[in-house]
C-alpha cells in the first residue's frame, strides 16, 4: 500500500483549479508544477504535461490526480 503524499483537501483544491473553465493541457501542466513546487517537489515540464493529459482524460478523478502526482514528483 502506498502512503499518501497529499491530503484529500489538497487534492480537492487542485482538482477544482484544474476544472476551471479555460484551463487547457498546458495550463493544467503548469498548475501541477506550481502545486508540487509549493510542497517542495520538482517536476519536469514534459512529465507535468503528460500527467496533465492523463488527469484530464480521467475526468480529474482524485485517485488519478494522486497517482500522477506521486509518479512525477521529484524530491528537491
Amino acid at each position: 500500500m502506498m502512503a499518501e503524499k497529499f491530503s484529500n483537501v489538497e487534492l480537492a483544491a487542485l482538482r477544482s483549479e484544474l476544472l476551471q473553465s479555460g484551463v487547457d493541457s498546458w495550463d493544467a501542466a503548469r498548475v501541477l508544477q506550481i502545486f508540487l513546487a509549493g510542497r517542495g517537489y520538482g517536476v519536469s515540464p514534459e512529465a507535468a504535461l503528460d500527467a496533465a493529459s492523463r488527469v484530464e482524460g480521467a475526468g480529474c478523478a482524485l485517485d488519478v490526480i494522486q497517482k500522477e502526482l506521486e509518479g512525477i514528483a521529484m524530491v528537491m
